[in-house]
């Protein structure tokens, strides 16, 4: 593990002004709070920073429902808000999401503004022995374009990274309109979070918006009738402590037997939490039938490019949100 000096500022105005960076690996200060990805890429030598910022102890991590929506502070944790009596019973796709994520163990001590920034899980990312990769060591190439790349985006690629986003708390937080507000040095600003990861474009080694400094303080989940009847689908290859292949985050309002208004987002196949409102459209009107759910579904295929090993992901993904949406619109 590379050498680093650890701070345990005394507030966070103190921590802030370490200005650190979030998800680049050429910061030489970062922030860490719970920290199970984090020692991760440290022992593996993916992050080398000068510097890690400790946010113990700095951050909220209160949980709060009112008839405005949910706040979460950054520092609860996933098994705190997954355990939440509020959560489970007005916002179940986010307990379903927490639930289906990592171990138990790792989901004691993993935060929720940490869940959002955790880093890919491209084995080219993470294995420093592969040369070629734009996130690690940018313009050196992106290995999983031409190589192994089963576990990878087939939607807003670049030539310069094909790397899945890894949350599945951002995919269904993203389905259910939600916003992460952020304090730096200069205030606080409000960021949707459907903006806040960045497509790698021509800079996939810079992941989110977060400007050097600026750090995750809380999440609001806005009140929607959508979100009591919503559900969480992974697909993974085993049944525990594994990343989506593909997931679907879906919220519905019905109409008696047909949908008023759908809010789909996905996982696994997307560079970024992947909204999908063409498909949201297409639902809207539609019965709980697959012959109507199908043909709304295959659009969420629009825009999307399989690089060989993940072709099979494009048709997979519509199968997902029609499972979902199937078993959404059968809960009360």
């Amino acid at each position: 593990m590379h050498p680093f000096a650890l701070e345990r500022p005394r507030d966070l105005a103190a921590a802030l002004a370490f200005r650190a960076q979030a998800g680049r690996n050429d910061a030489p200060t970062e922030y860490i709070a719970g920290g199970t990805d984090m020692v991760q890429l440290l022992q593996e030598s993916v992050r080398r920073p000068e510097r890690l910022v400790s946010l113990a102890r700095l951050l909220d991590n209160h949980i709060e429902f009112g008839p405005q929506g949910l706040r979460l502070g950054a520092a609860a944790t996933m098994a705190e808000v997954a355990a939440h009596s509020a959560v489970v019973e007005q916002f179940p796709v986010i307990a379903e999401a927490l639930l289906n994520s990592a171990s138990p163990q790792v989901r004691n001590q993993a935060t929720m503004g940490g869940n959002l920034l955790q880093r890919t899980r491209c084995p080219y990312f993470r294995d420093i022995g592969y040369e070629a990769c734009n996130k690690r060591a940018p313009g050196s190439g992106c290995a999983a374009i031409g190589g192994e790349n089963r576990w990878h985006a087939v939607l807003g690629t670049s030539e310069n990274c094909i790397a899945a986003n890894p949350s599945d708390l951002a995919v269904a937080l993203v389905a259910l309109d939600a916003a992460v507000e952020v304090h730096g040095a200069g205030g606080q600003r409000t960021v949707p979070l459907v903006n806040f990861h960045r497509l790698p474009g021509v800079t996939p080694h810079i992941e989110t918006v977060l400007e050097p400094g600026e750090v995750i303080t809380a999440i609001t989940v806005p009140a929607n009738p959508v979100a009591r009847r919503s559900h969480y689908l992974k697909v993974r290859d085993r049944a525990s402590f594994e990343f989506a292949v593909v997931s679907a985050a879906v919220a519905l309002e019905m109409d008696g037997a047909r949908i008023r208004q759908a809010r789909i987002a996905l996982g696994g196949v997307g560079t970024k939490p992947w909204r999908v409102p063409q498909v949201e459209t297409a639902l809207a009107g539609a019965s709980l039938d697959p012959s109507e759910l199908r043909p709304a579904a295959a659009r969420a295929a629009e825009g999307a490019q399989g690089f060989g090993h993940n072709d099979f992901k494009i048709e997979l993904m519509q199968r997902a949100i029609v499972r979902a949406v199937e078993t959404a619109g059968a809960r009360a």
